[in-house]
């Protein structure tokens, strides 16, 4: 069933620690270790953990301590963020942080960055920052990349950043196409369901692209959900607990730990929530392996990406573990 264009194309998964609902939040960081686990022994080629402060749904808070935890539990998959949120942080920090990961676990690091600031005006006081942070970010990068060059003109070297060689993503919501092309870094870029607005920024970062001593040429990541099961009925419904906590998210301000599909489906909601919760499952990769592959090879074909970032997210972990599996026999069937 795997494609030529589907089959010289590097998948990897992006893992956000979501809670859900009855569970502790300790057992959806410990969900994301075993799901690490599964994700190399299936041949996905990077594993990356993400950043979010203050959000019921979401225990991963801190993902250089959790890329450690990642990290330490496998043994060839590359592991790394999407990503450290750079205006919440010194870029010295930031530095040092990946420095001791990459001296810990060489050649299998990789530095996604974002620019986004807390969810919430009451996240930002806490963090100390406001969203006129993210305007600094360009400044930021530079800085952060400074420090593993020795170029930094403060006289003070970033140990044990100085030297290594940790491969710098940039994840890239508006601006930050322009910020990745500037910056000769490879780009991450989604989602999969706004295909215009993807192919204008890809199409953007590729003209603008400067040739780095991080990157040769233009390096294109896309990201998306992507659910794979045995009738497209099913994989639909794996997406199900996602699409209500945006709904949710975006009627009440709050975004809430996964609640389990059948409870979704039988709730009572008001027109408002039941017009984002239908547009949040809308647009996706889901189906059969067949329908999945051949919408990977459409957008695959459009983008000419290098490389698929797989952000799908669910209440049923036995679903969830086995839509990866189904995913990986398209890629790289045994």
């Amino acid at each position: 069933m795997s494609s030529s264009v589907i089959a010289r194309t590097r998948f990897s998964v992006l893992d956000r620690s979501r809670t859900r609902e009855a569970h502790p939040p300790a057992q959806a960081l410990r969900d994301t270790v075993a799901l690490a686990r599964e994700a190399e022994a299936l041949g996905y080629h990077r594993f990356w953990v993400s950043e979010h402060h203050g959000v019921p749904g979401v225990a991963g808070s801190a993902p250089t301590v959790l890329a450690a935890a990642v990290a330490s539990a496998t043994t060839t998959i590359r592991v790394g963020t999407g990503g450290v949120m750079l205006p919440n942080h010194r870029p010295l920090v930031v530095a040092e942080q990946f420095g001791v990961l990459e001296s810990l676990f060489p050649g299998r690091i990789d530095m996604g960055l974002g620019r986004s600031v807390g969810f919430t005006d009451g996240v930002r006081r806490a963090l100390g920052r406001d969203k006129g942070d993210a305007e600094d970010f360009a400044a930021q990068l530079g800085e952060l990349l400074e420090w593993f060059t020795g170029s930094s003109p403060t006289g003070v070297h970033a140990r044990p950043a100085e030297g290594l060689r940790v491969p710098p993503f940039v994840l890239a919501m508006g601006e930050g196409a322009r910020i990745a092309a500037r910056a000769g870094l490879p780009m991450v870029i989604g989602d999969l369901r706004d295909r215009e607005k993807m192919l204008r920024g890809i199409d953007q970062y590729r003209s603008l692209f400067r040739p780095s001593r991080w990157a040769a040429q233009p390096y294109v990541v896309i990201s998306g959900s992507v659910a794979v099961a045995g009738t497209e009925a099913e994989a639909r419904r794996l997406l199900v607990p996602e699409a209500w906590s945006m709904a949710y998210a975006r009627t009440h301000g709050t975004f809430p730990p996964l609640a389990p599909a059948e409870e979704i489906e039988a709730r009572a909601m008001t027109a408002k929530e039941r017009g984002f919760y239908a547009a949040g499952l809308d647009g996706h990769l889901a189906g059969t392996g067949e329908q999945v592959a051949h919408g990977l090879e459409s957008v695959l074909k459009e983008t000419e990406a290098a490389e698929v970032l797989v952000t799908t997210s669910g209440y049923d972990r036995a679903a969830l573990r086995d839509s990866f599996r189904r995913l990986a026999a398209l890629f790289a069937p045994r």
